[in-house]
């Protein structure tokens, strides 16, 4: 790709696992009361039908990695398990003393941290738990991240017994250069272990997560660590950008030099042949950074146009209202986002008080919720449309006239009521969206908030 297509769109930029983005959220305007009227609201219009999405987040780490950039407590003692559990079960249990009925669970997601840390016999407490209250939707879909290095077989056995048949395990990259500067040091035999005991106990979707960008990295690097995954067959491979943003989570990402860091081209370099590399052994792309066989389920979402997108990343299903329990955790009711505390002591507390631990949120605005239709099908499906009048707003005049030279750069097509996300643009997924961002668009920031878009 050239360079200086590269130069021109690598700024800094949003995810969008949420619009509006978090640092853009109205908090002096949102209040715990809202956020229980619209949670219901949600809860009323979709649980008999598609159910509802739980995220967990489970914060413990036994040890630093540099490259995380998610909310942790590094620890090794492992008498933090039960206070923590019986914490988010009662916060699970005051949800559910709002509900006017039993939800019904499409999607639980165990996120970290690391859910690993936590003993089989803590998690069967967790998840047996939650169902007290709780029923199965059909087809549900119950999911995990694993820590290679410390997930083992009972582990892996029990959660399967408890309905779990996605797992994802991190990996970011086998060279041993890089796994030092990034203290997470773990050899290709633990990542094989347990993915064959994965297969083995009958998990039908696994998943590998690779990162780029990572200090020290090469091409050489790529190339081994997808070559390696590959021998292990998973079904998904998540393959990230390194999002570089000390100045947010502090010194957890100065365990090394900048100047150890791939930039601009090389670091886009290292995408586009892991990319190509990951297509031949038939990896389709689904989505920004993701890549399935076309067995898993995630690659019939998309094409399907059922792939969603949310805090906990790309489903194959989407739910109204996602419920976040847990330590800076983030709700979804589709009309309003709520965060709980970000600090354990903090969300203890709330708890001990019996209530609801959110600290600030977003009651998104009807203009909001066109601006996040537009951004998820670019997200989900590399497309969107105002062929519909509900999806039509008064700038889309200005911004087709700021994709314009997007289009000259053969990123996108742009049809009479519609855009089309080309092959090569596919890469600046993040910058197209931005066109969107009006919140970003009055209010740029004047400080870093973004990790860069390559």
């Amino acid at each position: 790709m050239e360079n200086s297509i590269i130069q021109k769109y690598n700024v800094p930029g949003p995810r969008y696992t949420s619009y509006p983005t978090v640092p853009y959220w109205e908090e002096d305007s949102f209040t715990t009361e809202q956020w229980k009227e619209t949670m219901l609201r949600a809860f009323n219009d979709s649980n008999t039908t598609e159910g509802i999405s739980l995220y967990i987040h489970l914060p413990f780490c036994e040890s630093m990695c540099t490259f995380c950039g998610c909310n942790k407590r590094i620890t090794r003692r492992h008498e933090v398990e039960e206070p923590y559990i019986a914490a988010v079960l009662k916060e699970w249990k005051l949800y559910c003393d709002l509900l006017p009925e039993r939800p019904r669970i499409k999607e639980l997601h165990l996120g970290g941290g690391t859910p690993t840390f936590f003993s089989p016999e803590n998690l069967d407490w967790l998840i047996n738990g939650i169902l007290e209250h709780a029923e199965k939707a059909p087809n549900y879909e119950f999911s995990f991240e694993g820590h290679p290095n410390n997930t083992t077989r009972v582990q892996l056995q029990k959660l399967y017994d408890l309905g779990f048949r996605r797992v994802s395990f991190g990996v970011q990259d086998y060279n041993e250069r890089v796994q030092i500067a990034i203290n997470r040091i773990q050899p290709f035999h633990n990542v094989a272990k347990v993915t064959f005991w994965a297969k083995e106990i009958g998990y039908t979707s696994i998943s590998h997560d690779l990162v780029f960008g990572l200090p020290f990295q090469t091409m050489a690097n790529i190339t081994d660590t997808i070559e390696k995954t590959k021998s292990l067959n998973p079904d998904r491979i998540s393959f990230y950008s390194y999002a570089h943003v000390p100045w947010i989570k502090g010194n957890g990402q100065r365990g090394f030099d900048e100047s150890n860091l791939p930039k601009d081209e090389e670091k886009r370099f290292l995408y586009e042949e892991g990319k190509n590399l990951l297509a031949k052994k038939e990896f389709h792309e689904i989505g920004m950074d993701h890549f399935a066989l076309e067995t898993d389920s995630m690659h019939e979402a998309f094409k399907t146009g059922r792939l969603h997108r949310n805090f906990m990343g790309y489903s194959a299903s989407k739910t109204q209202l996602m419920i976040g329990l847990g330590v800076s955790s983030i709700s979804d009711s589709w009309y309003s986002f709520a965060q709980n505390e970000k600090n354990i002591e903090a969300y203890y507390r709330r708890i001990e008080k019996n209530e609801l631990p959110i600290f600030r949120g977003h009651l998104l605005t009807d203009e909001d919720l066109i601006i996040r239709k537009h951004i998820l099908n670019l997200m989900c499906c590399f497309e969107t449309s105002w062929e519909s009048e509900e999806l039509y707003f008064d700038e889309i005049p200005d911004i087709l006239i700021n994709l314009h030279e997007m289009e000259n750069d053969g990123l996108l097509e742009i049809r009479e009521k519609s855009i089309i996300v080309t092959e090569k643009g596919k890469a600046f997924v993040r910058n197209i969206c931005m066109a969107f961002d009006l919140r970003l668009k009055r209010k740029a920031p004047g400080t870093k908030l973004f990790s860069m878009t390559i």
